[in-house]
């Protein structure tokens, strides 16, 4: 089921770039994510949101058509539980030559779209594009999470990391861009891995990136092109990081990690 507003076929002619994200049971922090896209500046190409609503049960229909007015939107419907499905969805919806991915617990700065824009154009010979993520903490980290390992856990960069050409294992799903033309027919997110429920292998995002640069497209790092990821009260209990750690091993036994990926 797609709802589209008529207004969006004004910008048929122009050349756009998409965010697609998927959602499923978020209202609780949706409409605050949704307002801080309202304060994003356009590229002077455009752009578009796709939302794909992977099953949600609770309000975030409503909150997502109170925002229609407000921003580029399409708000898609995907039944069948699981990121990568909502997301292979969405792929339907892309226009222009640049997607953007992004995760439903994120505020980006105001620039965010610009920054990952001028990095396209400036490195035609790249394909992935990653910035940065800060964490956001719903509440203050107890201290044991500074012993944490918080890319893995948390899903955000290393603070260090410098502007310029990275190992697409440095490129995190929260906030990466990938060159529309690189998904073909027989290119979509891997349905047998990535959240589904509460029992998977993490990795969605990294099992696309490591195939693609397999097939030999590179990354690059966006320093300024930066995003808020939401830290949730419950993220930060030792039990949910212990959880986390299985995911995630689980999935780099699925991705077959090595140190050439």
């Amino acid at each position: 089921m797609k709802i589209l507003p008529a207004w969006l076929t004004f910008r048929e002619n122009l050349i756009v770039l998409t965010v697609l994200l998927a959602t499923r049971n978020r209202s609780r922090i949706f409409a605050s994510v949704l307002e801080s896209f309202c304060t994003l500046r356009s590229p002077s190409s455009g752009w578009k949101l796709v939302i794909v609503d992977n099953g949600s049960t609770d309000s975030t229909h409503e909150i997502v058509r109170s925002y229609e007015k407000h921003l580029p939107l399409e708000y898609l419907l995907e039944p069948t539980l699981g990121k990568s499905a909502a997301l292979n969805t969405g792929l339907g919806a892309v226009e222009g030559d640049l997607i953007i991915f992004a995760d439903d617990d994120i505020f980006p700065n105001p620039n965010w779209l610009i920054q990952l824009r001028s990095a396209a154009d400036a490195n035609p010979e790249y394909s992935i594009f990653g910035g940065r993520i800060l964490p956001r903490w719903e509440v203050p980290p107890p201290s044991w999470v500074q012993w944490v390992e918080q890319s893995p856990a948390y899903a955000v960069t290393d603070p260090l990391l410098k502007e310029g050409a990275v190992s697409p294992r440095l490129v995190y799903g929260p906030n990466m861009a990938i060159r529309a033309n690189l998904f073909t027919a027989e290119t979509r997110f891997n349905t047998s891995i990535g959240p589904r429920g509460t029992d998977y292998a993490q990795g969605t995002d990294m099992e696309l990136i490591i195939r693609l640069s397999r097939q030999g497209h590179k990354a690059w790092y966006v320093a300024d092109a930066v995003v808020d990821h939401l830290i949730r009260q419950e993220q930060m209990n030792k039990s949910w990081v212990m959880r986390r750690a299985v995911r995630f091993g689980r999935g780099e036994f699925r991705l077959g990690y090595s140190e050439g990926s």
